[in-house]
């Protein structure tokens, strides 16, 4: 079963710290994605920081949203939290 985000909060410079229910904290980058037309008006920091978990992943109010296995594939662990 792949693990699902639990817990997030945005960070600095388009980044979001990820809550697994696994246990893992990860650090997902949204930079590359924002050249994305669905993305484009997250580069307004307040949409951005609108982001919530929904379901197996995350979305913004405007309908955007990370495929799951992205979302955990493509974050980087972090050790100190």
């Amino acid at each position: 079963m792949r693990p699902r985000a639990i817990n997030i909060k945005p960070m600095e410079n388009y980044t979001i710290l990820v809550e697994f229910d696994n246990g893992e904290i990860k650090v997902f980058d949204v930079k590359p994605y924002l050249k994305h037309k669905v993305f484009e008006e997250l580069k307004d920091i307040k949409k951005f920081n609108s982001v919530k978990v929904s379901g197996l992943s995350i979305e913004w109010d405007n309908g955007a949203d990370i495929c799951p296995d992205e979302l955990y594939n493509n974050s980087i662990l972090q050790e100190n939290y």
